[in-house]
């Protein structure tokens, strides 16, 4: 069982994803072919989709330990990335303007993702992280699930109008604000100590010092050097099967299916045999994902495996990472250190999104994609030598 405090911020994240997918899923097709624009220049806009902002991901997390006010801080986030799907209608046909609401989408999403994790791990024992977090990313995944779903059946009705999708996607991103605000609750019980200090810089600045915290941020970040953006990886299967494009938003719609059934299992496994080999069996997949687009399978055969296996990757890391880096992070630093996880993962994938768009403009879309498969084997051995320590904190399983 999880609390519910985990289920009403996993009914948060459902309602959310169901906004964020219906525009990520017609999003590639409205910047590469309607738009006209080239590999490099998504790969930039993908890049600025996710890291752009990562530094304010650390500010928002700090904020939310020092005032532990986690649910106000993760608000401001929902709400800032709800107003940017009607930015989308004003920025019209303007690259700048179009990069300028991503990059708030975005940054709401960075000031959010750290308090409301760091939510989850206060409201659950340590022993069941890897359960509480699959539960909560397997209900985000089911909103991931039907976003595209949503988008699809937008399109069928009105046709090639990009614009009816963002609108009815701020409408359904301003109910998950509404959920949060009813259902959240700001601390779990027992969580707050009378007349204990607010946390500060210094305090903050001394996960850095700590050995298991920096070991996790330097891994967090070259991991996210291995990993592309999902539009690219759509965007190569629609390329090669030759997918019609009121089918491409249903390609989410596969990596999220298999998200949604694997994301509670894994979870599970991760409390049950330790939560490393379970992040390192994701990058595998996302290795075995990045060479099958590059491999000999074609037809069905090569969608459906390229769409489990992605999903699989996401189901095995999304939140394992994040249950993973919980017990070595202080209660009253623990926003702080989830923010900086996933702003050194946001930074990478930042540089990675960028470097892919370039070489595949250079060398083409097969040998990029290679070169990035042989980049999740060699970030894979470093993980690997920075995460097994001799004290094997980073690894060893929960006692029961």
């Amino acid at each position: 069982m999880v609390s519910g405090n985990v289920v009403a911020l996993g009914t948060v994240s459902l309602i959310t994803d169901v906004s964020a997918e219906m525009v990520a899923a017609v999003l590639p097709l409205y910047l590469v072919l309607g738009l006209q624009l080239s590999p490099v220049a998504f790969g930039v806009l993908d890049g600025v989709h996710t890291g752009a902002t990562a530094l304010l991901r650390v500010v928002g997390g700090y904020a939310a330990d020092r005032f532990q006010r986690r649910k106000l801080i993760a608000g401001i986030g929902y709400t800032l990335s709800a107003v940017a799907k009607l930015g989308l209608l004003l920025a019209g046909r303007s690259i700048p303007a179009i990069g300028a609401v991503i990059a708030a989408d975005r940054l709401g999403k960075g000031v959010r993702s750290a308090p409301r994790d760091a939510l989850i791990t206060l409201s659950t024992p340590p022993e069941a992280l890897g359960r509480a977090f699959g539960v909560h990313r397997a209900m985000d995944s089911f909103g991931a699930f039907l976003g595209p779903l949503a988008a699809f059946a937008v399109l069928l009705v009105v046709g090639q109008s990009y614009d009816a999708v963002f609108v009815t996607s701020f409408c359904v991103a301003a109910l998950a604000v509404v959920v949060l605000v009813l259902f959240v609750r700001e601390r779990p019980p027992g969580e707050v100590k009378k007349g204990e200090p607010k946390v500060s810089v210094r305090e903050a600045l001394g996960l850095f010092r700590g050995g298991p915290a920096r070991r996790l941020v330097l891994a967090a970040a070259m991991l996210g050097l291995a990993t592309i953006g999902d539009g690219f990886v759509y965007l190569l299967l629609q390329r090669r099967e030759d997918l019609g494009l009121r089918w491409f938003p249903l390609l989410a719609v596969g990596t999220s299916l298999a998200y949604l059934l694997l994301a509670a299992p894994l979870g599970v496994l991760a409390d049950r045999i330790g939560r490393l080999p379970v992040v390192i069996g994701g990058y595998v997949a996302l290795g075995a994902t990045y060479l099958l687009l590059a491999g000999p399978v074609d037809g069905w055969p090569l969608i459906v495996l390229t769409l489990t296996l992605y999903g699989a990757f996401y189901a095995a890391t999304d939140g394992v990472l994040i249950a993973l880096a919980g017990p070595v992070l202080p209660a009253r630093l623990r926003t702080t250190g989830i923010a900086l996880v996933q702003t050194g993962q946001a930074l990478a994938y930042l540089v990675s999104s960028v470097l892919f768009g370039l070489a595949w403009q250079v060398f083409g879309p097969e040998t990029a994609i290679r070169a990035a498969a042989a980049a999740v084997a060699g970030v894979l051995v470093l993980t690997l030598l920075l995460l097994v320590s001799p004290s094997r904190l980073s690894i060893r399983k929960v006692p029961r």
